[in-house]
């Protein structure tokens, strides 16, 4: 189990290898598709710095306003390979180092994530609840034009995990690797029986 304080350095990120179990403490932000096409396609940058932090491919469900105060009742993952033709772009554009999301990421990423130094972190799908309640404070919202689930949500986070390195620095993809296992188990396993 590795803790990180957010923002991170690249040598944080360059420490970590697939599979790793990491939780995050600091600032988090969310962004998905609509973050990543207005950064890249629009070429808009966010008025918050994303260098050295984290992203986090979720919409979430969020109750309040800057009034009253914001609560993050539930924050699942999005699937992050929704975002795999913006992701290396948006790597380089904002500085972030970590990214969070549900599922993988391609090769695309893989490459900026070696390029850059930064990483791919899988939080469990299914698991909305879990993540809200390491949601120490919403403190803002960027883009809310996007509406609830495509803005940009600023929360502070305390022990926000597991999350499990799926792509690291060096450029190795956990599920890349994965399927090419799992294909030479089941060759083995089809030689044996048929």
């Amino acid at each position: 189990m590795i803790k990180l304080s957010l923002p991170v350095t690249e040598e944080d990120v360059r420490k970590l290898k697939t599979g790793d179990e990491v939780y995050l403490d600091g600032n988090l932000v969310t962004g998905r598709d609509r973050v990543h096409e207005r950064v890249v396609a629009d070429k808009i940058m966010p008025e918050v710095s994303l260098k050295n932090g984290a992203v986090f491919h979720a919409g979430p469900i969020v109750r309040g306003d800057e009034a009253t105060g914001f609560e993050t009742l539930a924050i699942g993952p999005t699937t992050s390979m929704r975002m795999e033709k913006l992701e290396a772009d948006f790597i380089r554009e904002t500085g972030v180092r970590i990214i969070i999301g549900k599922g993988g990421m391609g090769p695309s990423t893989a490459a900026a994530c070696k390029k850059y130094g930064a990483v791919h972190l899988m939080f469990a799908g299914g698991a909305a609840v879990l993540a809200a309640s390491k949601v120490a404070l919403t403190y803002g919202v960027k883009w809310a034009d996007l509406g609830m689930p495509e803005a940009m949500w600023l929360m502070k986070v305390k022990n926000f995990g597991p999350l499990i390195v799926t792509v690291d620095a060096s450029g190795e993809n956990l599920f890349e690797k994965n399927k090419a296992l799992f294909a030479a188990a089941k060759e083995a396993a089809l030689k044996k029986y048929l």
